[in-house]
């Protein structure tokens, strides 16, 4: 099987390794089980193999914005790293940019240029790097300009883990703190990655309540997806939930395989690993996939 979308990869090579850009510290990256090499990070080319072994044909990689850059442990990937890897590999790969919103107007400017001169498909939020939670008053003005750009957001919800043991960072992003959010701004899509764990029915509530509210199923190795989330995405929520990775978290061969164990029915599994990503990303208008180029060569994943 080929022709999958990964919609949350992070850059993770040794340049980033080396300038501390991953926001991962040892004891991270051992509780993760990563090899030796793996830890000094992964070369694009390199990463390119890894998604042609799993099936990957495209994946959406994160400018991330994490943090105060005043404090100890923040760190930023600037829009143009990001956006001359999209460049370099155009139907591998499209860019996402990372939000802070205590930038105030210089976000919006920064993130209009990221969509309309760098062709950024959609927007990446960390509530719990800046200890504000979606429905805080600082990100409004986010959703207003991804509606003016019509692209979603994605924002890591559910608890989050220990990345770096001197910088703890709080669980901000609850699953139904989007509840007002979608009431205020019906038009905005929102994609709450990470499952929302331990929050997971809180998360399907949300999704099932509001329209505009999708489900990223990333971060964590599809075996231990709670049950509730297998059964959503096979059944009724089978048009609003997404494959992902998170890389470096997870590994895409890894993750493909265990998905494939999750006794997914064929229309499902189409839309959960690739066509959601197309639809809600708008990759068929945005994106310079090739499969999506050429109207001949649509894939159509079946076991």
């Amino acid at each position: 099987m080929s022709g999958f979308i990964d919609i949350v990869c992070n850059l993770y090579t040794p340049v980033e390794v080396k300038n501390g850009q991953t926001g991962i510290d040892e004891h991270f990256k051992k509780q993760v089980r990563m090899t030796p090499e793996m830890r000094r990070g992964i070369s694009i080319p390199k990463y390119l193999k890894m998604m042609d072994a799993a099936g990957i044909e495209h994946s959406l990689l994160i400018a991330v914005r994490c943090g105060d850059m005043n404090v100890k442990g923040s760190f930023n990937i600037s829009y143009k790293r990001v956006a001359s890897i999209c460049e370099k590999y155009p139907d591998r790969f499209s860019g996402l940019a990372g939000i802070d919103p205590t930038l105030g107007m210089q976000q919006l400017r920064d993130l209009e240029f990221a969509v309309n001169e760098l062709g950024f498909v959609g927007a990446h939020y960390y509530p719990h790097w800046f200890d504000l939670p979606p429905d805080h008053q600082y990100v409004f003005p986010i959703y207003s300009k991804c509606i003016e750009l019509d692209i979603p957001i994605m924002m890591q919800l559910g608890h989050n883990l220990v990345y770096q043991r001197n910088r703890r960072l709080p669980s901000v992003g609850k699953p139904i703190t989007l509840d007002r959010v979608s009431i205020l701004y019906p038009e905005l899509k929102i994609l709450g990655i990470h499952l929302g764990v331990p929050w997971t029915q809180e998360m399907i509530s949300m999704a099932w309540k509001h329209e505009n509210i999708y489900i990223g199923g990333d971060a964590y190795a599809p075996k231990h997806w709670p049950k509730e989330i297998v059964h959503y995405a096979n059944t009724y929520g089978q048009e609003k939930f997404l494959f992902g990775t998170d890389w470096p978290v997870i590994d895409p061969v890894r993750a493909v395989r265990e998905v494939n164990t999750l006794n997914f029915r064929p229309g499902p599994l189409n839309k959960i690993m690739r066509d959601n990503a197309i639809r809600i990303f708008k990759l068929d208008k945005r994106s310079k996939m090739k499969s999506l180029r050429n109207k001949k060569s649509r894939i159509k994943i079946v076991k």
